[in-house]
């Protein structure tokens, strides 16, 4: 493989784990370490098995059959494409409202800005990496360089809280309590709705299709699944720290609540700057994916590709701007995304067996095996999630 295709396999990885980490992500994190204590270790190695399995084969099934999720799915059966098209498109618009008004806070604790005035920067700035003409590069670029700086800021915290790592490793293993809610919801926001095929699609875009690059694809969803689970790891130690320590989460906000109790005034300033690269990152990776989605539904979408992104990213700030956007429904979104995905990945399932779409490819049995097991698992969990809310 090029070195240019290696570069984008790289960019598509870190725009699939940045749009993971958005500030839903961060949200949630902090909530169900909060909840849950050590025992959230557990959900999230549970999480990781089933983030990998999952993303592995939508990421080689769309690319052995070098089309988008919904074309593939339509091959599927006639109409279903579109209708997973218009699910995801609409989970991704749910989530990017969140991302927006993430934006905004973070600037508005890096910065002192007003949040709306964030929002409506942070936006500008989205639109901007669609309006430059190499938008593709600038998108990988982005998401690379604040993925690192995410990561790595968020190692500091992690390492200012000092958690007892003792009890983590024990309860990684057999947890004093478990969340279905809680997996379901982690789930739904690493892998659910648009995130796992924002790196597929992005590689389909830059023309690397057919099972020639299986390898590198392989390594490309793992890193993203690799990348987002690092993320997730050292914002539950880091939180779990402070927990230990005594202290109490605000609800408002307790992501930030983390950073600024294990390190002061700095932290908090660091984690506007996380907020605002999770949040930032997030925005780009939703609309871009959650268009792509469209795409196929008339040749004009094609063809007004950027414009709509554009949209998408002016429609979502003016609703957060209307409507505001509570920590509730950031965790809620995600809980959405767990539902899309037993849906898509079964059709991708599917696919893998139809020769008219993947052509000679053979899927292996352990991949599909572990595949239905979390169609299974997650379709499951979505209905237990539903009985609990109509109860």
């Amino acid at each position: 493989m090029s070195k240019y295709n290696w570069s984008v396999l790289l960019g598509a990885s870190f725009l699939m784990a940045t749009s993971a980490i958005g500030p839903g992500f961060l949200t949630q994190t902090a909530v169900f370490t909060a909840q849950l204590g050590a025992s959230f270790a557990c959900i999230i190695l549970l999480s990781i098995l089933i983030d990998a399995a999952a993303q592995l084969n939508i990421w080689r099934i769309i690319t052995v059959a070098n089309q988008p999720a919904q074309q593939v799915a339509n091959q599927v059966l006639p109409g279903l494409g579109y209708a997973i098209a218009i699910l995801v498109f609409l989970g991704g618009m749910a989530f990017n409202i969140g991302n927006v008004a993430g934006a905004g806070l973070g600037l508005n604790v890096l910065l002192g800005l007003d949040v709306a005035h964030g929002s409506i920067i942070s936006a500008g700035i989205a639109i901007a990496i669609f309006i430059y003409r190499e938008a593709g590069k600038a998108m990988d670029w982005l998401a690379k360089l604040l993925g690192m700086l995410m990561i790595a800021l968020t190692l500091y915290i992690a390492y200012r809280s000092r958690p007892a790592m003792h009890e983590v490793l024990v309860q990684s293993i057999f947890p004093k309590t478990f969340s279905f809610n809680a997996l379901l919801t982690i789930v739904g926001g690493t892998v659910g709705g648009y995130i796992t095929f924002a790196g597929a699609h992005r590689l389909l875009d830059a023309g690397i299709g057919g099972d020639r690059h299986l390898r590198a694809v392989n390594r490309g969803a793992l890193s993203a699944i690799g990348i987002a689970s690092l993320m997730r790891i050292l914002l539950f130690i880091a939180t779990l720290g402070v927990i230990h320590a005594g202290a109490v989460l605000d609800p408002t906000n307790p992501p930030a609540a983390v950073f600024k109790l294990a390190s002061g005034e700095v932290g908090h300033k660091l984690f506007g700057l996380v907020m605002w690269s999770a949040a930032i990152t997030s925005v780009v990776g939703s609309a871009y994916t959650s268009v792509s989605f469209i795409r196929s539904f008339h040749p004009r979408i094609t063809q007004w590709n950027r414009l709509i992104i554009i949209a998408f990213i002016v429609v979502c700030c003016a609703v957060y701007l209307a409507v505001g956007q509570p920590v509730k429904t950031l965790i809620v979104a995600g809980a959405f995304n767990g539902l899309i995905l037993p849906v898509s990945l079964a059709v991708m399932l599917i696919a893998a067996y139809r020769p008219a779409i993947v052509g000679g490819y053979k899927q292996p049995l352990w991949l599909s095996v572990f595949g239905l097991a979390t169609v299974v698992l997650m379709a499951w969990m979505g209905c237990q999630t539903i009985a609990q809310l109509l109860a």
